[in-house]
């Protein structure tokens, strides 16, 4: 499937970048803004992400029952989610059905219409959402974790928000947040089977026929700002949650990339270290894995692990081992050739479908980075070594903190072990 990749940029400033792709006659949109939760304002946390569900509820001259019989009478998508670093607008359809959707995406950001009873039931929907979360041992073990490693700085919370700060939030509010949606920099991709003269059609209804915006530009992004140690919860369950993590670097940084691979050796896959280790080897993880995600700042890395209460000091003192393990020893060759074709295969898996690849194109060029950095990263990979690996685990994992969701006796155990541990210290 033949692709051709084109930069523009629309009236105002905001680059455009088009990926034109033979096949099925798909397009997909996805409209990123710098923000996101981090950029949530003091005593407002939740404010990103309740304006983005408000987003599809009205904007323009279209209600939000008027803008859902338009897109879902069309068989298309639209979404609006933020994230810690951003928000972004995604929209899915046949590409005869682009000219009455695509104008949607800039209307959404410049008038959208934040109704008070739409505003209402998104706040409620979002608080349901974080009350079912204390209810997950996982999710409270998660969010533990989070607060340990980045305190109440601008990666602390959830993306939902804060419940006492959620809860005051209403139009007043997130008018000011729309005003300024777009002003850190943004950035417009559509991949697939793309209209001639596609400028007029994402500029109709815009005030003034432009956006004023401008690029992300590459900065450094939100620290961790917790210490690292011990944290624990008490649930009432069978079986003992563990999350052991640090705070690291942002994505394309010079380590970012050995971290990706230890991320592929240690937990992805059932052939991954952490899943034979742990699962197949010691019986002990009902679920086990590693949490990597893309940042603009200070990204976190972790280990998660579900085993039996029964089993709670072993457990932890497997996966504490392990961490370890990055530290003193490097990986076999043998390892290192297994963790590269597992990124080579998640990189071509990633880049199959005109959604999947839009994605990826607006996340790398939100976080102001060139648009082929994901085959720069394929070249650099190949270049790496056992002791590039080791020497990023040994600047980046030498502190982690340990989070701890249970039964008291399993938190007691898996805290002696703790202690005893020289990661501890």
């Amino acid at each position: 499937m033949s692709s051709r990749l084109e930069q523009r940029q629309l009236a105002g400033g905001c680059p455009l970048w088009l990926l034109h792709r033979s096949g099925p006659a798909i397009l997909s949109a996805k409209l990123w803004l710098r923000g996101g939760s981090s950029a949530d304002p003091i005593g407002q946390r939740g404010a990103a992400q309740l304006l983005a569900g408000v987003l599809s509820r009205g904007c323009g001259a279209l209600s939000g029952e008027a803008l859902a019989d338009l897109v879902e009478g069309s068989g298309a998508g639209l979404r609006c989610e933020a994230g810690e670093d951003g928000t972004l607008l995604s929209l899915k359809c046949a590409s005869d059905d682009a000219p009455q959707l695509l104008p949607l995406l800039l209307q959404m950001v410049q008038s959208p219409w934040l109704v008070d009873d739409q505003i209402a039931l998104e706040r409620q929907l979002n608080l349901q959402t974080l009350q079912r979360q204390r209810e997950d041992p996982f999710q409270v073990c998660h969010e533990q974790l989070r607060r340990q490693l980045y305190g109440d700085g601008p990666y602390g919370h959830d993306p939902l928000g804060v419940d006492d700060e959620l809860e005051q939030l209403g139009r007043p509010q997130l008018q000011r947040l729309a005003a300024g949606l777009g002003g850190e920099g943004s950035v417009l991709v559509l991949t697939g089977a793309i209209p001639d003269a596609v400028e007029p059609l994402l500029l109709a209804g815009v005030e003034a026929g432009s956006w004023p915006a401008e690029a992300p530009q590459r900065r450094a992004g939100p620290d961790g700002s917790g210490t690292a140690g011990l944290c624990s919860a008490q649930d009432d369950t069978e079986q003992l949650v563990l999350m052991l993590g640090c705070t690291t670097t942002p994505l394309g940084s010079p380590e970012a990339l050995a971290l990706r691979l230890l991320h592929c050796h240690l937990g992805v896959g059932m052939s991954s270290r952490l899943f034979v280790s742990l699962r197949e080897e010691h019986g002990l993880a009902y679920d086990v894995g590693v949490h990597h995600p893309a940042r603009l700042g200070a990204a976190p890395f972790m280990f998660h692990l579900s085993s039996s209460s029964e089993r709670a000091g072993e457990a932890t003192a497997e996966l504490l081992q392990e961490w370890q393990r990055l530290l003193d020893e490097p990986l076999s060759q043998a390892e290192l050739d297994l963790a590269l074709a597992k990124f080579r295969g998640q990189e071509a898996l990633g880049r199959q479908t005109c959604s999947q690849l839009a994605d990826r194109l607006a996340l790398v060029l939100g976080h102001g980075l060139p648009p082929d950095f994901a085959d720069q990263c394929l070249e650099q990979a190949a270049q790496l070594t056992p002791a590039d690996l080791q020497q990023a685990a040994q600047a980046l994992l030498t502190r982690p903190s340990l989070s701890l969701c249970g039964p008291a006796e399993a938190l007691q155990a898996g805290e002696r072990v703790w202690n005893r541990h020289p990661l501890s210290r």
